[in-house]
C-alpha cells in the first residue's frame, strides 16, 4: 500500500526533527574556543553548562540569549532577569569567594577583566573568561564572544534589537533638546560617563553633548571643579549618588541645579543604565525621556531637598 501524501509529509516531519536533534547534540559535544578580553585563547570541551557570572552585563546577556538555565552563580550584584536573585552569590565581582565558586563546580566563570581573581581560580583548574564591555562596538563583540562560549547561533539579533531600540529613542528626542550639554555622573567617586564610554555614545546618538570628552577615558574620576568649569546645561545622577551634590565646591552656581535641570534615577534605572548589555535599549529610553522633560519649557526636576538650591 502506497503511503498518503499526509503521511509522507508526516515522515518528513519526523526525519528533519531527528536529525535537528542530531545536530543539536553534536554541537553541544563541539569544543569551544575563544579569545578573550585579556588576549588570552581559552578551549572547553564543549559548550558550559555549569556557569558562574561575575558582572552584571554579562549575566544579563546570557539571559538575553535564552540562556539562564545554564548560571548555577552569580555575583551580589546581579539582579536581572528577578530570577538570578535565586541563585547563589558569591561575592563582588572584583573579590568574589573563592571557596563558593569552586563548591558550586563551575565548567567556567565570566568575569571582568579587572576582577582580582582570574590567576586564583586559574590555579584551581577552573576554566575563567574574562570579557568587559564599556563601550556599544565591545558590546556587540561580547555578545559574538559569549554566543560562542555557549553554542547559541545568532547571538548577534540581540545587538541588533538594541540598535534599532537606541534609533528609536534618537528619533523621538525632540529638536529642542539636541545639543544639551550633559554631565552623566556613574558614581560618586565623583566617576563620570565619558564622550568614548557605552553611556557616552549613547548620548552622542540621543542629539546630546557630553562635558567630558573622550580623551578623558570611559569611566574618568573627576575633580569636581572640571564640572563647575563646564557647567552642564543638564546633570543625571542616580539616586544612591545625588544627596550633598549641591554641597560640593562651586556646585550651588551650576546652571543645572540653579533652574533644577537635573534627573534624579531611582536604584532600578540607575542600574539599567549603568550596565552595559542587553537592556541598554531601556536606558537610551530613560535617557530620551529625561532630554525631553529638561527641554520642555518651565520643566522643572523633582529634586531631594539635600539638593534644591
Amino acid at each position: 500500500m502506497k503511503p498518503t501524501p499526509v503521511r509522507r509529509i508526516l515522515w518528513v516531519i519526523a526525519i528533519l526533527i531527528v536529525l535537528g536533534l542530531l545536530m543539536a547534540g553534536l554541537a553541544r559535544a563541539q569544543p569551544v574556543q575563544v579569545t578573550d578580553d585579556r588576549g588570552r585563547a581559552v578551549t572547553l570541551p564543549r559548550p558550559p553548562q555549569r556557569i558562574v557570572s561575575l558582572l552584571p552585563s554579562l549575566t544579563e546577556t546570557i539571559c538575553a540569549l535564552d540562556q539562564c538555565h545554564r548560571l548555577v552563580g552569580v555575583d551580589r550584584y546581579s539582579n536581572w532577569p528577578e530570577s538570578v536573585t535565586r541563585l547563589p552569590q558569591v561575592g563582588g565581582g572584583l573579590d568574589p569567594n573563592i571557596e563558593a565558586i569552586v563548591a558550586l563546580r563551575p565548567d567556567v566563570v565570566l568575569l571582568a577583566t579587572s576582577s582580582r581573581a582570574s590567576a586564583r581560580l586559574e590555579s584551581l583548574g577552573i576554566v575563567v573568561v574574562a570579557l568587559e564591555p564599556k563601550t556599544h562596538a565591545d558590546v556587540q563583540r561580547v555578545m559574538g564572544k559569549l554566543g560562542q562560549v555557549l553554542a547559541v547561533p545568532d547571538a548577534q539579533r540581540v545587538w541588533r534589537h538594541i540598535d534599532a531600540a537606541v534609533e528609536a529613542a534618537a528619533q523621538a528626542v525632540p529638536p529642542a533638546a539636541r545639543g544639551m550639554r550633559v554631565y552623566f555622573e556613574v558614581n560618586r567617586g565623583p566617576y563620570g560617563a565619558g564622550a568614548s564610554s557605552f553611556i557616552g555614545e549613547t548620548l552622542t546618538r540621543l542629539g546630546a553633548r557630553n562635558i567630558l570628552p573622550a580623551s578623558l577615558g570611559p569611566f574618568p574620576k573627576l575633580n569636581p571643579e572640571f564640572v563647575v568649569r563646564a557647567d552642564p546645561d543638564l546633570i543625571m545622577v542616580g539616586a544612591r549618588s545625588v544627596e550633598g551634590l549641591n554641597e560640593r565646591p562651586g556646585w550651588s552656581s551650576l546652571r543645572a541645579l540653579r533652574e533644577q535641570r537635573l534627573c534624579v534615577f531611582p536604584p532600578e534605572e540607575a542600574d539599567v543604565l549603568v550596565r552595559p548589555g542587553p537592556r541598554m535599549a531601556e536606558g537610551a529610553r530613560i535617557m530620551a525621556r529625561c532630554l525631553a522633560s529638561k527641554a520642555a519649557p518651565g520643566a522643572k526636576a523633582q529634586a531631594p531637598a539635600a539638593v534644591r538650591p
